[in-house]
């Protein structure tokens, strides 16, 4: 059975609502895709079922498994090659000049997901940073579940295929049973938690680089705007957002402006001094 309007209109006003993320007319079959497990998971023989029980009967539980089902991205290690190259290439080469007192980079991976994202900011780091720099890496995540996963840091065989070359899977993760596991050495640098995007942020230490990628797309114009006057409060003068591929600030908040970095575009605060990127027009 496929959702009804009613269904549906009550799935999308709970993700709005706890969220922020809008489900527009037309995503009626993701929403069936995702929920279809979740229906399993709790006994209800369809997803019209469970919905129709959570309905008449409200479940936090249930409505949380709900949140998590349709707020987990699709993600992968090095996804989109193009930010880890101008890490690589052009950023970290300036970060380390302009850090040289310190020697130490906190980046933050918002909207971590399963955690292939922060796992593969700490691989880049690792093997760019001249000896003696540390690094801290966060990564949080609206679902508890995906920071669960995150912090298990187990990949099956799939997972660690898609984009790890050979000689990483190798250096930097051990088998644990059926699955490989991010060595300890890796992930001591590394941390989750919950935390949700659109509500107001925790106290944070400021951040060098953060990686922001592919969630602002989910939310309205307003939501957009706060999320991002938010992040430039714990952004370094000269540190650097990168979003994802299709999303921008631009016409969004007039206080970033948008760089180069490498052969892509990365976004710092309007007041900020150059860090491994050149300013476009």
């Amino acid at each position: 059975m496929t959702l009804s309007a009613a269904e549906f209109t009550f799935v999308s006003n709970l993700v709005r609502r706890e969220a922020s993320i809008v489900l527009a007319p037309g995503k009626e079959y993701l929403v069936e895709a995702r929920l279809i497990p979740v229906a399993r998971a709790v006994g209800a023989a369809n997803v019209n079922e469970f919905i129709g029980d959570l309905q008449k009967r409200p479940n936090p539980q249930h409505q949380r498994k709900i949140i998590d089902a349709l707020t987990t991205n699709e993600t992968s290690f090095f996804r989109d090659r193009e930010p880890f190259s101008a890490l690589t290439d052009v950023v970290l080469p300036e970060l380390i000049k302009s850090r040289a007192s310190v020697r130490k980079l906190r980046f933050w991976s918002a909207a971590s997901s399963s955690g292939q994202e922060a796992y593969s900011l700490a691989i880049t780091l690792q093997e760019n940073l001249p000896a003696g720099w540390s690094y801290e890496i966060v990564g949080t995540d609206i679902s508890t579940a995906m920071v669960e996963r995150a912090q298990k840091a187990e990949y099956s065989q799939v997972e660690v295929n898609r984009g790890l070359a050979a000689t990483q899977l190798v250096q930097y993760f051990q088998r644990a049973g059926a699955h490989w596991q991010v060595v300890p050495a890796l992930r001591k640098n590394v941390s989750f938690k919950h935390m949700s995007l659109t509500a107001p942020f925790p106290p944070m230490q400021p951040f060098d680089v953060i990686f922001l990628r592919n969630v602002l797309i989910y939310f309205d114009v307003a939501t957009k705007r706060q999320v991002l006057q938010n992040a430039a409060k714990i952004l370094r003068p000269d540190g650097l957002l990168f979003l994802g591929a299709a999303e921008t600030t631009i016409g969004i908040d007039d206080n970033y402006e948008r760089v180069a970095a490498g052969r892509t575009s990365a976004y710092r605060t309007r007041t900020a001094a150059p860090a491994g990127a050149a300013r476009r027009g």
